[in-house]
């Protein structure tokens, strides 16, 4: 009985020497990028039409697309762990190469001048380690691009039969017209130990230069999802605010676009979960409004995001709309659509905006 007593012991005290090691390894490993990053701006190839980059001049109408693509994993039929589902990982290689492919092709074949894309794995566990911005790149040639990074895990053992690994992913903007600069500000997150499963919160400004002076300033966002309270919501979205309204004090055109993780629509939907809060639009700055109000209601009947604590049922999945743009007063929403890709290649579908600069 003592031998046993006493093996049961060692293999307690080994079990929290590795637990303890393992933890010591995770927060020595986590890190947060600096603030006020300066992004580096890439050109993807040629493309014959814009040669020299797309001249962005007001009264003429442009296309913005947002899409959030998931890493390429949610399919149909995927349940994320961090939702209450099942699943942590993609499927299988091949599943994630096809669904950003599919993507991929959706952007092209729609053809905007902008495109605002977050969730991009560029090595991750969960995704098999592709690089799914090089994957984009083969669908959209011609656009200069940056790239701004918002997770950089260590190597996360949860869930246990399937860990979610050590993933480094961000978000990419891509514009026909020359990217003059670009800079990569970080959120505001929580310091608790929430901090290891959420993403390293960002938001990247790519300036274009006009020939009348001024900036078209594209904003790609993506607030938090998990671990988020009342007061970082808050500080999140009045650190992004601060800057829009710093651009549009200077005569600047300011759109921003992205996945806000807040119900973008006017109505409160009844039952909603709580990662589903009403954005709260009396807290926007003096000379912005959201884009989605200038939209017909049948444009936006469809939302841009599903649950995923299981698979997409299309009579019970609860769907709400979490993406879209706000944009400056001196920016004229003409057309707004939440285009309805049924959620085949990732839990969110994208938004498509054209706007005129007054």
């Amino acid at each position: 009985m003592k031998k046993v007593i006493k093996r049961g012991i060692v293999i307690v005290l080994v079990l929290a020497a590795v637990l303890g090691g393992y933890m010591a390894y995770v927060f020595k490993a986590y890190y947060r990028l600096p603030d006020m990053l300066t992004l580096e701006v890439k050109r993807n190839g040629e493309n014959s039409d814009f040669e020299n980059g797309l001249k962005v001049s007001p009264q003429n109408a442009y296309f913005i697309m947002t899409y959030n693509i998931g890493f390429g994993a949610y399919r149909r039929d995927y349940s994320f762990f961090m939702d209450g589902g099942k699943s942590s990982w993609g499927k299988d290689e091949e599943s994630v190469i096809a669904a950003v492919c599919a993507m991929g092709d959706i952007v092209s074949t729609v053809n905007p001048d902008f495109v605002l894309l977050q969730e991009v794995d560029i090595d991750g566990t969960r995704s098999y380690h592709t690089n799914q911005l090089n994957l984009m790149n083969q669908f959209l040639e011609g656009y200069y691009y940056d790239f701004a990074q918002n997770y950089d895990s260590p190597f996360l053992f949860f869930p246990p039969l399937e860990p979610h690994g050590a993933n480094k992913a961000g978000l990419a903007t891509y514009a026909r017209a020359e990217i003059s600069e670009a800079m990569r500000r970080s959120l505001p997150i929580s310091d608790s130990f929430s901090k290891l499963v959420d993403l390293d919160r960002c938001y990247s400004i790519s300036r274009i230069s006009m020939e009348n002076g001024l900036n078209l300033c594209i904003y790609n966002v993506h607030t938090s999802a998990y671990g988020g309270s009342d007061e970082i919501r808050e500080a999140q979205l009045n650190t992004l605010y601060e800057d829009m309204a710093l651009d549009y004090q200077r005569g600047n055109y300011v759109i921003c676009g992205g996945d806000f993780n807040h119900n973008l629509k006017v109505n409160a939907q009844e039952n909603a979960p709580e990662w589903a809060h009403p954005f709260p639009r009396e807290t926007l700055p003096e000379g912005f409004h959201m884009a989605i109000d200038a939209a017909m209601e049948e444009s936006v009947e469809h939302n841009t995001c599903r649950s995923a604590d299981a698979p997409y049922n299309e009579e019970t999945t609860y769907t709400v709309t979490l993406d879209g743009f706000i944009v400056s007063d001196n920016v004229q929403v003409n057309y707004y659509q939440n285009m309805d890709w049924g959620y085949e290649f990732s839990d969110h579908d994208p938004v498509l905006m054209q706007f005129i600069l007054e």
